[in-house]
């Protein structure tokens, strides 16, 4: 079994990229071979990814260890941490996870944006996919459709399509549900639609899910894909979302999931 470990950190935090620097002294003195990821650094072959930072960070570099089949151990630098399970506190703990650690699945959405014009812009989001008008827009209509079969045309701020990890981010503020993250399935929540009858909708992963909409006086929509904003998105063009071929394999770590859902969203209810 390789023995090599990949780190990674968010860059524009000097406490995580001195953490990251822990965290290697500390398995090369435990006999991994651990190196901080530099452009060109091979991944192939690698035992797993470390990242340190918040779920932002597992974000961006989520979708390159699923690339590489890199399973993917986060340490939480930021303020909730439902993907960076382990704290700092806790790093002591990193060679013996990897010792003999299991990991979840996360599905990864594959997003292709098919344009009037005959293009196509194709990206990957393991958290959400978010359609929406900008601050001064009118409402725009939206069109959603599963298949071949028209599900929904709601006028609202937007749209957004979540896997079941971007389930307790900004689907769950906007009412969606919190989805257990080893599902596969894509979650579709109305942003301020109106009307009152608008509820959350739950696809199969193994469907094809596409969105058009049409404009109102001049109203401007954009897509943000995992928080990368201000892709236009006009009339006359089609998002398609579907299961990637790739999952991430997330190395679950201290309380995991659930714990980090009752601890950080349920314990300030009581």
């Amino acid at each position: 079994m390789s023995k090599r470990v990949i780190i990674t950190y968010n860059t524009q935090d000097s406490a995580a990229a001195a953490l990251a620097e822990d965290i290697r002294t500390l398995l090369d003195k435990s006999g991994f071979a651990a190196e901080i990821y530099q452009r060109g650094c091979e991944l192939h072959g690698a035992l797993c990814m470390i990242t340190v930072g918040g779920d932002g960070t597992i974000l961006h570099w989520g979708k390159l260890a699923a690339m590489y089949g890199l399973p993917l151990l986060g340490v939480n630098r930021g303020r909730l941490g439902f993907m960076a399970t382990l704290e700092p506190a806790d790093i002591s703990q990193i060679p013996d996870i990897l010792a003999d650690f299991k990991a979840s699945r996360r599905m990864i959405m594959s997003v292709e944006i098919h344009r009037a014009d005959g293009t196509c812009e194709t990206r990957e989001a393991l958290n959400d996919v978010v359609v929406e008008r900008t601050r001064a827009s009118k409402l725009p209509e939206f069109r959603i459709s599963c298949g071949n079969s028209e599900v929904s045309r709601v006028h609202a701020d937007g749209v957004i399509f979540s896997t079941p990890t971007g389930s307790t981010a900004y689907a769950l503020s906007a009412g969606g549900a919190i989805i257990a993250p080893d599902m596969e399935c894509i979650e579709c929540t109305p942003l301020c639609p109106h009307t009152l009858f608008s509820r959350p909708m739950i696809f199969s992963a193994e469907r094809y899910i596409s969105l058009r909409c049409t404009s109102y006086q001049g109203s401007v929509v954009t897509i943000s894909v995992d928080g990368e904003r201000g892709i236009p998105f006009g009339d006359g063009d089609t998002l398609l979302l579907y299961k990637f071929d790739k999952p991430l394999e997330l190395i679950e770590a201290g309380e995991g999931f659930f714990g980090a859902v009752r601890n950080k969203l349920m314990t300030p209810l009581k």
